[in-house]
């Protein structure tokens, strides 16, 4: 362990090059102390029930270490190393999990991933308040396995449907039998499924009409991934009424002959550029019309992470310099066509 130097709620470079230890002064690998780090040995009593039993000095070329990563990975490779000599396997890297409170982050559990890659400060863009996800059939539940692993605050999910054998197929994970038998609602599964990882996951079983439309309205950003034309016509509407920014996504599969033809849409709604007439669908599918309505997990996917990278860039996590607003795939060419660049 090391004393901590903060500059405010930043650490900045570490004032001392001495580090702290518990436990029996580290050896080499025939056993002798190793020496060469050796500063102080004796049982001092730091407070708040903090121990230790020796101080290390590792002085670096410069006089100082850049960081606490440089500091204490040094220190590390020095006491590990003869143990590693005899063990290879050995290491000091336990991956133990970090928790976090409610009051640290919406993750039950820190975002290491963000942090080993070093886009922290990028990543922040994305602490956004309320996101809605409404519809989660195949491409809404891809919408959120990846909008789950962002910072937004909260996540509100509106479907009225039962999460079905057939969902398994189109949709994140693997649910067990047990699961599928019990036939809960979507919602309730995904906000069951997510829970574990994150907080506030909203689940709204119930899907969006004339009656509940204005609940959309307290929403900073939707995802619209439905079928049904009239309930879409009508969030498009209010949505763009209220400057609410939004996209739509949609799948088009045929089969011809032997073999599927499938395209993807992704339409965007901003506040200050709606979608153009002809960008979005609304198709009035009958209940033998939507059975014939093919999803294929891997379009899902793609529609979903094609929305969701359109989300990111809006917020400027990732670089845009098309600034598009409507996005075609074709996946018998393998061609992705960008239009509606303001």
């Amino acid at each position: 362990m090391a004393e901590l130097t903060l500059a405010g709620d930043a650490t900045t470079r570490p004032n001392t090059h001495v580090a702290l230890f518990v436990g029996e002064h580290p050896c080499h690998r025939n056993g002798q102390k190793i020496s060469e780090i050796a500063h102080q040995s004796h049982r001092t009593d730091l407070g708040d029930g903090l121990i230790i039993d020796h101080s290390f000095s590792s002085k670096p070329a410069a006089g100082y270490y850049n960081d606490y990563y440089e500091k204490m990975t040094t220190y590390i490779a020095i006491i590990c190393s003869p143990a590693h000599s005899i063990d290879p396997t050995s290491s000091a890297r336990v991956y133990r999990v970090f928790e976090t409170s409610e009051e640290e982050s919406v993750f039950k559990y820190m975002d290491t991933a963000s942090s080993r890659a070093r886009i922290g400060a990028v990543t922040t863009k994305l602490e956004i308040n309320k996101i809605g996800i409404v519809g989660l059939g195949g491409t809404g539940s891809y919408v959120l396995d990846l909008v789950a692993k962002t910072p937004v605050t909260e996540i509100h999910l509106y479907d009225e449907d039962l999460f079905l054998q057939h969902n398994a197929f189109r949709s994140p994970g693997a649910p067990s039998i047990e699961k599928l038998k019990a036939a809960v609602p979507k919602v309730q599964y995904f906000h069951d499924l997510y829970s574990e990882m994150r907080r506030g996951i909203v689940p709204h079983a119930q899907n969006i009409d004339a009656a509940n439309v204005d609940q959309l309205k307290a929403l900073d950003f939707v995802f619209l991934c439905v079928d049904n034309g009239g309930s879409k016509r009508l969030m498009v509407e209010r949505l763009q009424e209220w400057g609410t920014s939004f996209i739509d996504v949609g799948i088009g599969v045929q089969l011809i002959d032997d073999s599927l033809l499938g395209q993807i849409r992704v339409s965007t709604s901003t506040k200050d550029h709606h979608i153009a007439d002809g960008r979005i669908s609304f198709p009035d599918r009958g209940a033998d019309d939507y059975s014939q309505n093919i999803q294929i997990a891997d379009l899902n996917a793609l529609n979903a992470a094609l929305a969701v990278l359109r989300w990111k860039k809006l917020y400027g996590f990732y670089l845009d310099v098309e600034n598009e607003h409507f996005s075609i795939y074709l996946t018998d060419c393998n061609t992705l066509i960008n239009e509606d660049k303001p």
